[in-house]
């Protein structure tokens, strides 16, 4: 769904974030705040804005609740008039279903009309691209691009923005797979898939179907590995970060509880802690030991951990913050703790002396002050002086 950002490190466990108070998305967006260019967006490759990316970015500051003030700067970025044409296209000869949704869902989530987002009418945009069908198809001289995500996410950005259109919903429902799950390509041999089942799924749950999602869950349920992960269709596909963190949003919009928080543990164990370069510390990794995609994979998986549909990420209430993984040592004070001379007179910081002998078990479990043996021996030597003294007076005194 995003561009993708490659980060040449290897991946560690996250260490004392949790330890520190600080959340793993917290700490994930913190991080992926701290990657846009210039402070406002992402980048495909050098000098190449990937504003799908930055889309997503911004969605996933405002689940977060945190980097208001870069998501603001994100999404103004998205607005201005020539970011508007090249993503989602001049309304005329060029407009993409996908963006115009993915777009629209910034713009509510942001708190912003999306009929007036850039100087342009999103919801309208969407509106033109619908077949009779209940499809949204690309108007392009290029081939169609339209799927079974952008489907689902025009389902999304249409319902919060009065009303999704039935025939949409309809034409949603009716793409499920036999199997039950829903599938990305729309005009091939239907083949289900981790993404397209679980954004689908958010999208009939927002809209009041319920059970039209139920067999979407169940086929999604069935996809997850023991690890707790969710892996694309793709040939050799592996467990990622980004398949799971869509899962995990329609696992916790649908009440699946127990599943949502197996997929929420294997996105934080690909967050990026103390042991990590200090670069990437809060970064969430696409896969086990990977090294690329860092953005595009923490930017899919922090709604997921948070637990929040698109259907309803909002920016209401967030802050500017931009938190780390804290890797600090705790420090310890440096003035010696004061001995007592009369209840311990060899020091032992305050504490009793460690009990000796066979009895020493027993004796320490009382909690009662026991003289070490060394002191012991002190106290008989003194009565040896004494004693010799004693007995020294008393022989003068005949």
């Amino acid at each position: 769904m995003a561009g993708v950002t490659a980060v040449a490190l290897v991946m560690t466990p996250l260490g004392a974030a949790a330890q520190a108070g600080a959340t793993a998305d917290d700490t994930a967006a913190g991080w992926l705040a701290r990657q846009l260019v210039d402070g406002d967006h992402v980048e495909s490759a050098p000098a190449t804005p990937d504003f799908d990316g930055t889309a997503d970015v911004v969605l996933a500051l405002d689940a977060a609740g945190v980097g208001a003030d870069a998501a603001t700067k994100a999404a103004a970025f998205l607005a201005e008039p020539d970011a508007v044409l090249e993503y989602v296209g001049d309304g005329a000869a060029e407009s993409y279903a996908g963006p115009l949704a993915k777009l629209a869902l910034v713009a509510e989530s942001r708190g912003l009309d999306p009929r007036s987002f850039g100087e342009v009418d999103l919801v309208a945009g969407l509106g033109a691209l619908q077949a009779p069908s209940g499809r949204f198809v690309d108007a392009s001289a290029q081939p169609d691009q339209s799927d079974g995500l952008s489907q689902a996410l025009a389902v999304l950005a249409l319902e919060r923005a009065g009303g999704a259109p039935a025939k949409a919903v309809d034409f949603l429902v009716a793409s499920a797979c036999q199997d039950g799950g829903f599938p990305v390509a729309l005009d091939s041999t239907c083949l289900s898939d981790v993404e397209g089942t679980a954004v689908a799924v958010q999208a009939l749950l927002a809209v009041g179907r319920a059970d039209a999602a139920t067999a979407g869950l169940t086929w999604l349920i069935s996809q997850q590995s023991a690890t707790g992960g969710f892996k694309s269709s793709l040939p050799d596909a592996v467990d990622n970060a980004a398949s799971t963190g869509l899962a995990a949003q329609a696992l916790r919009a649908a009440g699946k509880t127990a599943e949502a928080d197996k997929a929420v543990a294997f996105l934080t164990s690909l967050q990026q802690g103390c042991t990590a370069a200090e670069a990437v510390r809060g970064a969430i990794f696409a896969t086990p030991g990977s090294n690329v995609g860092a953005v595009s994979a923490t930017s899919l998986a922090i709604p997921g951990i948070v637990g929040i549909s698109y259907a309803k990420v909002s920016s209401v209430g967030a802050s500017n913050a931009l938190p780390t993984v804290d890797c600090t040592t705790p420090t310890t004070s440096s003035t010696p703790p004061t001995i007592n001379p009369v209840l311990n007179p060899g020091g032992n910081n305050g504490a009793a002396p460690v009990p000796q002998g066979a009895n020493a078990p027993a004796l320490a479990a009382t909690g009662i002050y026991r003289p070490s043996v060394a002191w012991v021996g002190v106290l008989l030597l003194l009565s040896g002086v004494a004693l010799v003294a004693l007995t020294r007076r008393r022989a003068s005194a005949r």
